[in-house]
């Protein structure tokens, strides 16, 4: 019979059940992000903000998830998960049902920003762990993770949907911060690193010179090699047009006169295609490489933006349809990129490298939270927001192309 230490050890050290694990928190923090939208309009109706008052902390809230990551992924990879997602529960708690309570557009910020600090030590902890434990179906590993925070909100939008009707908002804000929080901090006591001798070299197939299958990359020593910037470059790109839709969906769906349980339909959906998306162009990328996978899904990313465009305001099934094809052809950059990256430069030092490369996603926000709806006040239409979304994705492609052919 095997002692109960023991078999602690070997439940805990299974990769699988750390996926899982990860992936719980992961889930946790979804609706801080893919639920705002339905928020935006209760709050403008409640404080009298214009659109792009409240959408700015949209912003913040992604500038911070994102831009605190680097400093927050080099810790991680020394000392480890337990600690920071422990932390990170109090945060994403206290900030998303600290929402209820601002009354004041400084407040709505710096709760939303502090929520966002929270679901940085989320998400870049849960990542590092799937790079690391997997050194074999990385590319399913990392869609898996990236998937649970893009599909969980399908748990939470019918809920938040419903509370906000029947309670306000501030009640959606408060009961679902609570229950998030709660949930990480209990994760966090389950979550451990391969050892670090385990690292492997980088994948022999992705290296584009000897060099790359033989090291592990430091940070530095990352930021030295232009593969880098072009995989910086196409996060920067494509991050937009998702963000796009997930910030202003609720904004664009009242603009063409769509109901609000057409939205309410529309956010629910929308996440599964999104998590279910990255999973399965991460599964792709592992059978037909990663940068040719990025070239189709880019391109088909384009295309889906435009239909949001033309068929969207035709009726509620084609704009939840239109929506939720966007999703699909949006979120693999979350799992492929990561893959690739450390395909280059090994997983050594991969949470802390993924980290630094997350930060392109803060980039994004900047024009998708804040300024496009400052496009839209100013043209009193969504079309060149969306178009020019779906022009940066078609550059994203040729970006993937000449990685494809530096190789």
């Amino acid at each position: 019979m095997i002692p109960v230490a023991s078999e602690r050890r070997f439940t805990l050290s299974n990769r699988w059940w750390q996926l899982c694990s990860s992936l719980v928190a992961m889930i946790m923090i979804a609706n801080l992000q893919y639920s705002w939208t339905l928020f935006v309009q209760p709050i403008q109706r409640a404080h009298g903000w214009k659109l792009s008052d409240v959408q700015w902390a949209f912003t913040l809230f992604i500038l911070f998830q994102t831009w605190v990551q680097p400093l927050q992924g080099w810790l991680v990879d020394r000392m480890g998960q337990r600690l920071f997602i422990s932390l990170a529960g109090i945060l994403c708690g206290a900030g998303w049902a600290g929402l209820a309570y601002a009354s004041t557009l400084t407040e709505l910020y710096s709760l939303y920003a502090l929520a966002g600090i929270g679901a940085a030590l989320v998400y870049s902890a849960s990542m590092g762990s799937a790079l690391k434990w997997f050194q074999t179906k990385r590319g399913l590993a990392t869609g898996v993770m990236a998937g649970g925070f893009a599909s969980g909100a399908a748990l939470f939008v019918p809920l938040i949907d419903h509370t906000i009707r029947t309670d306000g908002y501030q009640a959606a804000f408060r009961w679902t911060g609570i229950l998030q929080g709660a949930t990480i901090f209990v994760v966090a006591q389950f979550l451990r690193l391969p050892p670090r001798d385990s690292a492997t070299a980088v994948t022999k197939t992705a290296r584009t010179s000897d060099r790359f299958g033989k090291h592990q990359f430091t940070t530095a020593e990352m930021l030295r090699a232009p593969q880098f910037y072009a995989l910086y470059g196409m996060f920067v790109l494509m991050t937009i047009g998702g963000l796009l839709v997930t910030a202003q969906a609720g904004p664009i769906s009242r603009t063409w006169g769509l109901s609000a349980a057409a939205l309410a339909w529309a956010a629910t959906l929308s996440p599964l295609a999104n998590g279910g998306g990255r999973i399965f162009w991460g599964a792709v990328s592992d059978r037909i490489g990663r940068e040719m996978t990025m070239v189709v899904a880019f391109v088909l990313q384009a295309g889906c933006l435009v239909g949001v465009l033309m068929l969207g305001p035709k009726s509620a099934f084609l704009f939840t349809l239109t929506l939720m094809l966007t999703y699909f052809t949006w979120g693999e950059i979350y799992g492929i990129i990561p893959a690739t990256l450390t395909d280059y430069f090994g997983t050594r030092n991969a949470t802390s490298n993924n980290s630094l490369l997350y930060t392109a996603k803060g980039v994004g926000a900047i024009v998708a939270g804040g300024w496009a709806a400052r496009l839209f006040e100013h043209y009193g239409t969504w079309t060149p927001a969306l178009v020019g979304s779906a022009a940066m994705a078609l550059i994203a492609a040729l970006l993937a192309i000449a990685l494809l052919r530096s190789k």
